[in-house]
């Protein structure tokens, strides 16, 4: 009978010694594969597998290190990890802790996005208590995006839709290659020294990480911390994130996001309105109802107080006038200041500066016309009159 040996483990010590050993000899390595099985569980912990064709791993990726990431993970990705290597001793399953995943081929990229993110959060660019606070009733918002982005587009129909009253300016910009940034800069330079805007909408739609570089540039992370004008960032899509979107003001998980950020609800503005007059009267019929029964206590003690009935009656005839002409009074000021309201709320829908007689020129793509060099002949042009509009060609322009 062979000798047993001593001493003899029980399964789960057996298993907890494979673990110290593979941690100790793999405490950190670098492992790239296809992401298979995903699953993220309400816990906020990933679990899933890497494959290739020789073989497979499962991994796990607690809350907290997932948050990172910057995208979701999803079966057939290819990914790179950086992971430690253990073994789960209940199953006996060797497994990979992952702490940080990139896509498979943007490593040098992810890199410099980490240490570019480091230093900056380091020189406090992502401090909360630098943030500007995004103005609830703008009188007008600026977009710094691509004139052909389809992003300006959905942002475009989302103020419309919101916010019809609100102007809008947009100052044209590239976003995206090795000119981008210095075009995004000055668009926001720009739009600073103007001063036309309350806030600045920066957007482009979703795209690789290669695609979004130009948010991940250290000049413009400055530019953007130095905006005296609030700016709400909506780069890509949700789980995109950029360098831009941890200094903006405001994040917003896409462009639409942004202009729903942006832009008051009109028909909201009407219901506060409304609200606001209701208030008022209720506040009104109070004091007049106090204001009542202190004259009928100031009667009862004029009934106690003098023996000449005729002179008391006229005394309350008297208070009754005055409060009669009091409510008057502050009746018709809350309808005028109303009225006001209700003016200056008219008074921005750019439908009543049409119906003043003036038009506004618009140019497929592009928006608005504000300067004489954007007109260009045998161009075709949508003039919106307070009636409707007209599609015109210029046959001939001379600038003044």
């Amino acid at each position: 009978m062979p000798e047993i040996p001593n001493p003899i483990l029980s399964v789960g010590d057996l298993n907890r010694a494979i673990a110290s050993s593979l941690q100790d000899q793999f405490d950190s390595v670098w492992v790239s594969g296809e992401v298979s099985n995903f699953k993220a569980y309400d816990s906020g912990h990933w679990y899933f597998s890497l494959k290739d064709e020789e073989g497979q791993i499962r991994c796990v990726m607690f809350r907290g290190k997932n948050a990172q990431v910057g995208f979701m993970p999803q079966s057939g990705d290819l990914v790179e990890v950086g992971a430690s290597l253990g073994l789960y001793v209940p199953r006996g399953d060797v497994q990979l802790t992952v702490q940080v995943m990139r896509r498979a081929g943007m490593g040098g990229l992810f890199e410099a996005f980490l240490k570019l993110k480091a230093k900056l959060a380091k020189e406090g660019l992502f401090e909360a208590d630098r943030k500007r606070p995004i103005p609830t009733h703008p009188r007008a918002i600026g977009i710094v995006t691509s004139p052909q982005a389809a992003a300006l587009k959905d942002v475009l129909s989302t103020l419309s839709r919101r916010a019809p009253h609100i102007p809008i300016v947009i100052y044209p910009t590239l976003v995206q290659g090795p000119e981008a940034p210095p075009n995004i800069i000055a668009a926001l330079e720009h739009a600073n020294r103007e001063a036309v805007v309350d806030v600045i909408l920066l957007v482009r739609g979703g795209g690789s990480i290669e695609d979004l570089w130009a948010f991940n540039h250290e000049q413009l992370a400055y530019a953007i911390a130095e905006s005296r004008l609030p700016i709400v960032c909506g780069v890509g899509h949700e789980t995109d994130t950029t360098i831009a979107d941890f200094v903006a003001d405001l994040r917003a998980p896409t462009p639409t996001g942004a202009a729903e950020m942006a832009a008051p609800r009109r028909d909201q503005l009407l219901a506060e309105l409304a609200s606001f007059k209701q208030g008022m009267t209720q506040a009104v019929e109070r004091r007049l109802e106090r204001e009542a029964q202190t004259l009928d206590q100031f009667a009862l003690r004029l009934n106690h107080a003098l023996p000449n009935p005729e002179r008391m009656r006229e005394q309350i005839q008297n208070l009754r006038q005055r409060l009669g002409q009091s409510w008057m009074v502050r009746t018709q000021y809350w309808q005028r200041h109303q009225q006001h309201l209700t003016a200056q709320l008219e008074a921005l829908s750019p439908q009543r500066t049409l119906e003043r007689g003036y038009a506004v020129i618009l140019q497929e793509g592009a928006g608005a016309v504000r300067k004489p060099d954007q007109l260009l002949a045998q161009h075709d042009y949508r003039i919106q009159l307070a009636e409707g509009s007209a599609e015109v060609t210029l046959a001939k322009v001379k600038p003044q």
